[in-house]
């Protein structure tokens, strides 16, 4: 169900931005997820993955945005607060996106892995807890999902790649990639 308090373009506006801040993730070497946080018209927060480059496992980009935005507003609790990010947060964003009682995730592409925000959990609105968010999957998919697959296909190229060139440099198995 769409959100009455916003119009199709200003969620593509939004979404665009997380995409953009995507690709500082990828040009950093990081998956390309990137969030924002808009409050009363106003983006507040930003983040992209930066997991490995912070050596950091809650550094995802849910979460940095989640950070700048409680520092601008000052206050952990987003209330009246939307989040947009590229993918379905996973089940650690989703708590921090409930315990900071954000009122509405749009997410771009699901993801039926981790996805906790509906494709195999839905967290945001666990009948446990106290505060429920919404949830609206599908804004911009198409160009949030072709981000994530290019990424990855390009790694496995790569890895690919590195094992043949591993391969040539040492004597290995036919097809096995093994040293003999």
């Amino acid at each position: 169900m769409k959100d009455p308090h916003a119009s199709d373009s200003e969620h593509d506006v939004y979404m665009r931005q997380a995409i953009q801040l995507a690709d500082k993730a990828e040009q950093e070497g990081e998956v390309p997820v990137g969030a924002v946080v808009v409050y009363q018209g106003e983006v507040v927060g930003t983040g992209w993955n930066r997991t490995i480059t912070q050596h950091d496992a809650t550094a995802h980009a849910e979460v940095m945005a989640l950070r700048q935005a409680g520092q601008v507003l000052g206050n952990y609790r987003l209330l009246d607060a939307d989040l947009y990010v590229t993918l379905e947060p996973c089940p650690m964003c989703a708590a921090a996106i409930v315990h900071g009682r954000v009122r509405k995730v749009y997410f771009g592409a699901p993801d039926p892995k981790t996805g906790a925000a509906g494709s195999v959990m839905n967290l945001l609105s666990y009948e446990g807890v106290n505060h429920h968010v919404h949830s609206e999957g599908g804004v911009l998919e198409a160009e949030c999902r072709a981000q994530l697959q290019a990424f990855f296909r390009r790694r496995r190229a790569e890895k690919k790649a590195a094992k043949k060139a591993a391969c040539q440099s040492q004597s290995c198995l036919p097809g096995s990639g093994k040293v003999s």
